[in-house]
């Protein structure tokens, strides 16, 4: 099995491969074999291997046509020996003296060809990009291309995807983009394998990515067992996943995960206090049917404009000067921890300009792959590059034109990008990938960050003179909690998700709690929390039994409040009866239970039945 976390640079891999085509007995004025394989064989091959064709050709590429309409490319697909499967595009620009190499059955490993995409992916296991003079073979530097290989649910090298040309392909934009396309293909191999008998986690760094085929995906059972993960879930948790239970992964109950209603997103943080969002699916055929929290899915998450002031002045203020400087045309840039409500700002003010019936047009500048946010920024014309759209793409930036650009995570834009970004800003054009046209553009502009961009500028990852031009007013949007106007925003939310016959509000303990609680994630995390207590709550008042039982695990114990702080000589819990051992607790019923080895849903019954805590 390969080591993923072992990443070679292209300059160590070509020279690594050229090493190997000399040790095969290679020249460079060899000829490519090929050694196509006789027909009644690749009958067999292409038989064996007709799950994967039909699911990149079906499932995978219809997303991206872009590619197969550019005349000058083609998509190629090989298995796990470099022998080819299919291909898809036009092949009029391949060599007359290779046609045979680019037909079903034809060997592409660097024995054979030399250096090359397909081949040095699979003998590196990694995403590789050859250009024309980087491959060994003269015969085939009319040749441009980018490979990925493509693992199975079980983490077998099963093939390799490759995008190549005759013309020149810009390395980072075709890389990544052969990238997006074998985790796609992995993806739905996955969920193929597994969707109808296992639940699935999708989860990534931001609620907005979700969607992306760079999200991790873990596949689990009733029990929690981890039966498949992608690749970038391993990525972004640090760790092979392979049989581990997912309750050691993240800080959630698993029977919270079980009964999270679908698509509805939920915060989750790993043992190492990560922080990802994420959503859940059940199997399409389950063996039995998890209780769903909600009937009204579709509800708005979070709060509109006049319900984001409920009496803090400092959100106040943040509300009246953003929507007074957007009509003055004088750009915005919102701090605030994620979480805090900075896209519900944004969507509320451009709902409120004189701009509501233009786009607001949303970028989260960490979401997009690098090799990918130029293009996807600025646009590109036609035939810019490989797999450019044969009529070019328009950018995001010309699509908010008459309307709000909303740049979210402003920060996390490469250097590069801030440059043109900054020449946008300056003279209100944008010129697309490719050249031609520069086209006048008309918007306003909201930036919004959670990292403080003035050290980033100190740090050099960050343009002073862009700073400055998108720094026209800076707003703060505080935390939860250090909010003055908490218990109007608890009820407001409560509100928000409630259904008609659900009246009884909040317990008294329920808002203490939430009082002194930290809230890392924000209002995010609150709505998330309420909407899991209604629907354990149902008809019933929220008491602490129906909140996430992770949701202390954030939350620092009062003064006193702990029953490690009772005195040296105070009887041991144990021997004493619930009521002593409950006031020993100060009333902490977290800490009780778990010096009682028990459940805090037990233990809160065990307290009721003796009336220590409400009915």
């Amino acid at each position: 099995m390969v080591d993923f976390a072992k990443a070679v640079p292209h300059d160590q891999l070509v020279r690594d491969s050229w090493s190997r085509c000399e040790g095969y007995g290679l020249t460079q004025h060899s000829t490519p074999s090929f050694h196509r394989a006789a027909e009644p064989d690749v009958s067999e091959l292409l038989q064996g291997q007709q799950a994967l064709v039909q699911t990149t050709q079906r499932e995978v590429l219809p997303y991206y046509e872009n590619i197969l309409s550019n005349s000058n490319c083609l998509i190629l697909l090989a298995d796990s020996q470099g022998q080819l499967l299919q291909s898809w595009g036009d092949r009029r620009f391949v060599e007359p003296g290779q046609r045979e190499g680019f037909m079903p059955g034809a060997s592409w490993v660097e024995r054979d060809s030399g250096t090359n995409a397909i081949g040095t992916a699979l003998a590196s296991g990694q995403a590789v990009h050859i250009q024309r003079d980087e491959h060994f073979l003269k015969a085939n530097r009319y040749l441009s291309g980018a490979a990925s290989p493509i693992y199975d649910a079980s983490r077998q090298l099963i093939g390799v995807l490759d995008v190549s040309s005759d013309s020149y392909l810009p390395p980072s934009h075709t890389l990544g983009m052969v990238k997006m396309m074998s985790q796609s293909v992995e993806n739905r191999l996955i969920l193929n394998l597994f969707q109808d008998d296992y639940f699935q986690l999708i989860f990534n760094t931001g609620q907005d990515n979700l969607d992306s085929q760079w999200a991790g995906l873990v596949i689990f059972d009733e029990a929690g067992l981890i039966v498949s993960a992608n690749r970038r879930a391993d990525s972004l948790l640090g760790i092979g996943l392979s049989q581990m239970s997912i309750e050691r992964l993240f800080d959630v109950p698993l029977l919270h995960l079980l009964n999270q209603p679908e698509e509805l997103p939920l915060l989750l943080r790993t043992l190492g206090r990560q922080r990802f969002h994420g959503i859940m699916r059940r199997p399409s055929k389950p063996h039995s049917q998890p209780r769903d929290f909600r009937k009204n899915a579709g509800k708005a998450p979070l709060l509109d404009l006049s319900s984001l002031d409920q009496g803090d002045q400092r959100v106040q203020q943040a509300v009246r000067q953003a929507q007074r400087m957007l009509e003055k045309d004088i750009p915005v840039l919102i701090h605030g921890e994620t979480g805090v409500g900075k896209e519900v700002l944004v969507k509320a003010l451009h709902g409120a300009s004189s701009r509501a019936k233009a786009p607001l047009i949303a970028v989260n500048c960490a979401a997009i792959p690098g090799e990918l946010i130029e293009s996807e920024l600025f646009g590109y014309e036609k035939g810019a590059f490989t797999g450019a759209h044969h009529k070019g793409s328009s950018g995001l930036i010309r699509k908010a034109d008459k309307g709000i650009l909303f740049l979210d995570e402003i920060g996390d834009m490469p250097l590069n990008l801030q440059a043109r970004l900054l020449r946008v800003l300056q003279d209100r054009c944008v010129q697309p990938l490719g050249g031609g046209e520069a086209y006048p553009v008309d918007f306003r502009l909201i930036c919004a960050t959670n990292r403080s961009l003035r050290q980033e500028v100190e740090n050099g990852r960050f343009r002073q003179d862009l700073y400055y031009r998108i720094n026209g007013l800076a707003v703060e949007l505080p935390p939860l909690r250090l909010r003055t106007d908490k218990r109007a925003l608890f009820q407001r939310v409560w509100e928000q998700h409630r259904e008609p016959h659900q009246w009884a509000g909040l317990s008294t303990e329920v808002q203490r709690l939430f009082e002194r609680h930290p809230w890392p994630g924000n209002i995010r995390q609150l709505s998330s929390v309420i909407q899991v207590a209604l629907a354990l709550a149902d008809e019933q008042q929220i008491r602490i039994e129906h909140l996430p039982q992770d949701l202390l695990l954030d939350l620092e114990p009062a003064p006193g409040n702990d029953c490690r702080s009772a005195p040296a000589h105070a009887p041991t819990p144990d021997n004493q009866p619930l009521h002593v051992q409950f006031e020993a607790c100060h009333g902490n019923i977290s800490h009780l239970a778990r010096r009682l080895g028990v459940s805090r849903n037990t233990l809160y019954k065990r307290l009721r039945a003796e009336g220590l805590v409400p009915g």
